[in-house]
């Protein structure tokens, strides 16, 4: 079950498309969310550049207009989520209580927005994190960091915010722990999904996907879920395109395994990155 979803707000403009994605996805589980605001701590980075600077006033002033920009990006932050929960009606919580679906709570924290979303992800069933944009302030190795140290599942909503969520699910799969880490996580998706369809690319393992890709097929109808299989024969631009061109044409939500860190890199945050980032016009489901 999907019971809480963690979505940082950042103070970006992007912020109101994200959030609106995470709803369309609470949606169908009445579950509550959790607005994640991570504060720099601006004595903890002047701390880190006293041996280079001299000047004490120098010290003094970085951390003035450190703390300044701070407080105007967490007001900002604080500013859209109210909006957001004022719109549509989510009752803002302040500790946990008997409360109606779709909740939401601010949470705010000072230091590294790495760390603090980790720690928060860990007690989540889902994390929610938009693609890196213009205005995007986050850390490049954000999403990599969430997904390889949270355990969590996390959803990368496209760039163009979703309203409900797809009726087809698309499986990514390899035979992997990660891969069937990524199906137990998205068992929720399937439990409503009207379709799910298991995707393989062909490979140099291709017998072995396609036998593993049938077994699951089968265990699903166990569950009591109807699947099909479809073998993608990479095209031009590669295994990652031809998936992502796979999940676009049937509108489909995209379940995905994570791999270790070097394959991780290559396939998810490495080559992949621009185009599942930046560019896929359907959500992507990821669990390391």
């Amino acid at each position: 079950m999907i019971k809480t979803i963690l979505v940082p707000a950042t103070g970006n403009d992007s912020d109101a498309g994200i959030f609106g994605s995470a709803l369309a996805v609470a949606r169908p589980f009445g579950a509550h969310f959790g607005f994640l605001h991570v504060r720099g701590d601006a004595n903890a980075f002047a701390a880190t550049i006293m041996p280079e600077v001299s000047s004490g006033q120098v010290v003094t002033d970085i951390i003035k207009r450190m703390e300044e920009e701070s407080e105007e990006r967490e007001q900002k932050a604080k500013q859209l989520f109210e909006s957001f929960c004022q719109r549509e009606g989510l009752a803002v919580a302040g500790i946990q209580s008997a409360l109606p679906e779709h909740s939401a709570r601010w949470l705010a924290e000072t230091g590294s927005e790495s760390y603090w979303l980790v720690e928060h992800a860990r007690t989540a069933d889902l994390m929610v994190i938009g693609r890196p944009g213009d205005d995007q302030s986050a850390p490049s190795d954000l999403l990599e960091v969430a997904l390889i140290d949270s355990g969590r599942p996390l959803l990368i909503p496209p760039a163009e915010p979703i309203s409900a969520l797809p009726d087809t699910v698309v499986i990514a799969w390899k035979s992997t722990p990660e891969a069937a880490r990524a199906v137990t996580a998205a068992m929720p998706f399937l439990s409503i999904a009207k379709h799910i369809v298991i995707a393989t690319v062909a490979e140099d393992q291709a017998t072995m996907e396609e036998k593993g890709a049938s077994l699951l097929k089968a265990n699903l109808r166990w569950d009591g879920y109807s699947a099909s299989v479809r073998r993608l024969e990479p095209g031009a631009q590669g295994g990652a395109e031809t998936l992502l061109s796979a999940a676009r044409d049937q509108a489909a939500l995209l379940v995905m395994g994570g791999y270790g860190h070097s394959r991780m890199r290559e396939w998810i945050f490495g080559g992949f990155t621009q185009r599942i980032l930046r560019e896929a016009e359907v959500p992507v489901l990821i669990a390391h």
